[in-house]
């Protein structure tokens, strides 16, 4: 069945505080991406767009504020998690750009302990493709993740998994139809983002 005009976006948390004392996705926003996201909220249109959240807290503070300026609820959905790395845990700059180089250069091997890329693609799609088909009249504003924001754009777009369709920073956005699931735009900033 088809939606007419149904668009969903992805929109991805922008900067946070690394604390390697804290869990990775205990992470919250950093001031700078607090404001990013505030001033985001504040320009877009009040209608009733539903939010749809990954259960980690940057994704959440990403969603609250968004949420309230359209007046809908966030339905949270755990599924939506960054791919998962625990088995490191924290790891400093240039050794987390490593493993990440490896983990789209190689989705059918996990990354020192990490998720499989294959598998978190995986994982993404199908509980973007369930939120979609619980919201079948909506726009929707997905909250989440770079890393597995890539990984779902790559579905979308029928992409082979490669770092080269990656987001540059945090806080970055594309459009899809939900429907056909296609992608309809490429990695934007934040700050561009309309509806």
């Amino acid at each position: 069945m088809t939606h007419a005009g149904r668009i969903a976006i992805y929109l991805t948390h922008a900067e946070v505080v690394i604390d390697p004392a804290i869990p990775v996705p205990d992470w919250g926003l950093s001031p700078v991406g607090a404001e990013r996201t505030a001033t985001l909220a504040a320009r877009l249109p009040q209608s009733p767009i539903q939010v749809i959240s990954s259960a980690e807290r940057k994704a959440l503070e990403t969603a609250w504020p968004l949420a309230a300026r359209f007046g809908t609820p966030v339905t949270v959905r755990p599924g939506m998690h960054e791919n998962d790395r625990s088995a490191t845990g924290f790891l400093p700059g240039p050794e987390f750009e490593t493993a990440a180089d490896a983990f789209f250069a190689t989705p059918h091997q996990s990354i020192r302990g990490w998720e499989r890329a294959i598998d978190a693609q995986s994982r993404i799609a199908d509980e973007v493709r369930r939120a979609v088909n619980s919201h079948l009249d909506d726009h929707i504003l997905f909250c989440g993740h770079g890393g597995v924001g890539t990984l779902l754009y790559c579905d979308l777009a029928g992409k082979p998994i490669d770092r080269t369709w990656d987001q540059t920073g945090g806080g970055h956005w594309f459009a899809f139809d939900p429907d056909s699931w296609t992608a309809l735009s490429q990695w934007a900033p934040m700050e561009t983002l309309s509806f």
